[in-house]
């Protein structure tokens, strides 16, 4: 038997701010709030394919390279489409010394956390 991830837990200075946009970025919806906490993932809610994401308040300065980074694909448009949808949700592009040939792009969430939107499209 093995583990699956469940949730993942990100520290952030707006919970509110960061979990809307990534409810839009992913079609998520808030599952659940308390204390300033807010928990979001899929229609299908904790438990299901895909992990929930955990929102917690915190002062602390962002590490100056984070060790973890998501990569998104879109499910339901092309790459240039689903690359204007994420710019227009408050997305932006973040130089990390990419030579320009990738068959990716690079974003910024809200918050200045990295990302990655591949180019395969899943359905």
């Amino acid at each position: 038997m093995a583990c699956r991830i469940s949730e993942l837990v990100i520290k952030c200075r707006d919970p509110q701010r960061l979990a809307a946009f990534w409810c839009e970025v992913l079609g998520f919806s808030v599952l659940d709030t308390e204390d300033g906490v807010v928990e979001i993932g899929p229609p299908e809610g904790f438990g299901g394919l895909q992990p929930t994401l955990i929102f917690i308040h915190t002062t602390e300065p962002a590490a100056s390279k984070p060790r973890l980074h998501f990569d998104v694909n879109a499910t339901d448009r092309d790459q240039d489409a689903e690359l204007e949808r994420l710019l227009k949700l408050g997305a932006r592009p973040a130089d990390i010394g990419q030579t320009g040939e990738e068959s990716w792009h690079v974003l910024t969430d809200p918050e200045g956390n990295e990302f990655c939107l591949l180019r395969r499209r899943l359905s």
